[in-house]
């Protein structure tokens, strides 16, 4: 197939590089012209995935016309503030033609708090639309350690197709229909990440973490559902798998900011020093003010979202979770 990557950050890197190792013809969209210089001519992304040699078939371009032209598959890898503005670049470029988009990007559009298929299938009427998600480092899966994901779309077909596509000895896809929780798993366990990340950071124990995951688990589930997702999404490798890979895993770029969190770094400091995105700082708001709309409670997600943008203490913030009203275990 003739595909094309919307985004050359650390993800959306590897997984054009996994297309091209499984002989597909790819072209890699940058915005910054470093980076396509790099691809080109040192077969490496020497600004968000260094050290990784790249298959000498993938190309990078500045432009995103040249990288969708004639293109069976469009992979959407930008963060999520930038998938809006990328997709109209990207539908003047189809020019009316549709193929799948692929959404590869884990977070919520920041100000309307929507999925990025619901942004995309906005932009672009009429477009088909899949969702991958899974636990997944970039650094590993470039490797070539084994990893699995899922593909989630409306159409069957649309997601076989990515399936096929994708699979290889290594990246094993598999296919789903549930959109909304495979993408709602994504973005929310990243916000759980910061919070395990503060934990670790303040030195907390292994107790701590797993009870902060697990009824984080249970808040991802809570509002999932209410949103139309189904339960057991949750359970699977975009719910439960990506957030004990987020939330515990020495690569995630969520956990080591609520780390240096934890530890009595601000906010503002922490993301000055950074090059890449922790989706999870955005994703805290949407899923506060979501929860506040739709009446489901979220007070991890809530103490979260008050310590990056209120600063709350860390410490007050686990003594407002733990002195909570006692109340039987449920999801719901």
């Amino acid at each position: 197939m003739r595909i094309g990557v919307i985004g050359a950050g650390s993800w959306g890197t590897t997984v054009a590089n996994l297309l091209a190792e499984n002989g597909h013809e790819l072209m890699l969209w940058a915005r910054e012209p470093e980076v396509v210089q790099s691809i080109n001519t040192s077969r490496e992304n020497t600004v968000f995935l260094p050290g990784h040699s790249l298959h000498r078939s993938l190309g990078a371009c500045g432009t995103i016309g040249p990288v969708v032209q004639n293109a069976e598959l469009v992979v959407i890898a930008t963060p999520s503030h930038a998938v809006r503005p990328t997709a109209r670049q990207l539908a003047e470029c189809l020019d009316g033609r549709m193929v799948p988009l692929v959404s590869i990007s884990k977070g919520l559009e920041p100000d309307t708090h929507k999925l990025v298929t619901e942004v995309l299938e906005e932009v672009i009427p009429g477009a088909t639309t899949v969702a991958v998600s899974g636990p997944s480092f970039a650094q590993e899966v470039c490797r070539h350690m084994p990893t699995a994901v899922v593909a989630s779309s409306a159409d069957p077909r649309a997601a076989d197709t990515v399936q096929q596509a994708a699979s290889n000895r290594y990246f094993r896809v598999y296919t789903g229909g549930d959109v909304v929780g495979v993408q709602l798993g994504g973005a929310l366990k990243n916000v759980i990440a910061i919070a395990t990340g503060l934990l670790d950071g303040m030195g907390l124990g292994h107790n701590t973490r797993a009870a902060l995951i697990t009824r984080g688990l249970a808040e991802m589930t809570r509002l999932g559902e209410r949103m139309g997702a189904l339960a057991h999404t949750f359970a699977g490798l975009a719910g439960m798998g990506d957030l004990i890979l987020t939330s515990t895993g020495d690569l995630s770029r969520n956990r080591t900011l609520g780390i240096d969190l934890g530890r009595g770094r601000s906010l503002q400091e922490i993301l000055g020093e950074r090059k890449t995105v922790a989706e999870g700082v955005n994703t805290a708001k949407a899923a506060v003010e979501l929860a506040n709309q739709l009446d489901v409670e979220l007070p991890i997600a809530r103490e979260v979202e008050s310590i990056l943008f209120h600063d709350k203490a860390p410490r007050d913030a686990i003594d407002a979770l733990m002195g909570r009203e006692l109340k039987a275990e449920t999801w719901r």
